[in-house]
């Protein structure tokens, strides 16, 4: 029923019986005391990824995008994306229930926040995303993975605004995406797990208008380090970070408006970072992390969206 590690398939929709029940392929979960997806640092074990879809680029403008993503391009740039996170070892898992309409759909990140205990589904803070947790919940059930709750009205989420620091910590943050009710259902959904939940403000910075996201300007690197821009950090998280010894590895002020904090671990000092950023690299680098690059000039830049953006880890060891 699983690929192999280091193999990529498709999911497929979960199956309907007659009585129009849902037949769910997932079983018990599958995490165990040696597997976990509730730290943003593990060696990938799985990682979910949703391919552009030409049809959907007609919404470039409606969307936010800078301009329309050539779709040649977008595709040979996410193949090759999904060819370097296959070579680490990891099964790499391609959605296969569209989203029509939603170029942003390739941020597979967004709808949804996974938890050892099963995924939890968001309800995007961009309306025109707000079709997306549905869609990310028929491939990850027939994946293997079991829903185990969902934010409802008034509550508007997005995967962005939230990482676990450890496997007890989930920060989040306030903003223009993710709003105060959303917490509060994060907090009772999560009350029986032992997991904090630590909420920030987010800064206005350019207005709704545009995307800034928690992790706009933090990623997870492993136990101790994170890469991040300090200048945009709420001031609780500096001091949250110095109180654990965690070090920051300070993103110049050039490479932050390029994505140079959006880093996505593929293991403890071991990253996957977009094309573009070399002092950020560089300094990653000092640290002691392995840095990979991709290049996602039509799956990136175009729409604002990271490596954490473009990939939902599922299993880390």
């Amino acid at each position: 029923m699983f690929p192999a590690p280091g193999q990529e398939h498709t999911a497929e929709r979960p199956r309907i019986d007659g009585h129009g029940v849902e037949d769910r392929l997932s079983g018990p979960l599958r995490y165990s005391p040696a597997m976990t997806i509730q730290n943003g640092y593990g060696t990938l074990r799985r990682i979910y990824v949703r391919a552009p879809r030409p049809e959907d680029a007609d919404a470039w403008q409606a969307y936010g995008w800078h301009a329309r993503p050539d779709e040649g391009e977008a595709n040979a740039e996410h193949a090759a994306l999904r060819a370097h996170l296959a070579a680490t070892g990891a099964e790499v898992i391609t959605g296969a229930t569209t989203v029509p309409g939603d170029p942003d759909a390739i941020y597979a990140y967004d709808p949804a926040l996974l938890t050892d205990v099963g995924v939890i589904l968001l309800r995007p803070g961009k309306e025109g995303r707000r079709a997306e947790p549905a869609a990310l919940a028929d491939d990850l059930r027939a994946a293997g993975l079991a829903i185990a709750g969902e934010l409802a009205d008034p509550a508007t989420a997005e995967g962005g605004d939230m990482f676990f620091l450890d496997e007890r910590t989930l920060l989040v943050g306030v903003g223009y995406r993710t709003n105060e009710a959303a917490v509060a259902q994060l907090r009772a959904l999560l009350a029986a797990t032992g997991i904090e939940v630590i909420a920030y403000d987010l800064p206005h910075f350019h207005g709704p208008g545009e995307c800034l996201h928690l992790m706009s300007f933090i990623s997870p690197l492993d136990a101790d380090l994170v890469v991040g821009y300090l200048p945009m950090m709420p001031t609780r998280l500096v001091q949250l970070l110095a109180a654990r010894d965690i070090t920051v590895v300070e993103v110049p002020d050039a490479e932050f408006p390029t994505m140079g904090p959006n880093v996505l671990a593929l293991g403890p000092r071991r990253a996957l970072a977009l094309e573009g950023n070399p002092v950020t690299k560089q300094l990653m680098g000092a640290a002691g992390v392995q840095v990979g690059t991709y290049r996602g000039e039509h799956i990136s830049r175009l729409g604002d969206g990271g490596p954490t953006c473009l990939t939902r880890p599922l299993e880390r060891a």
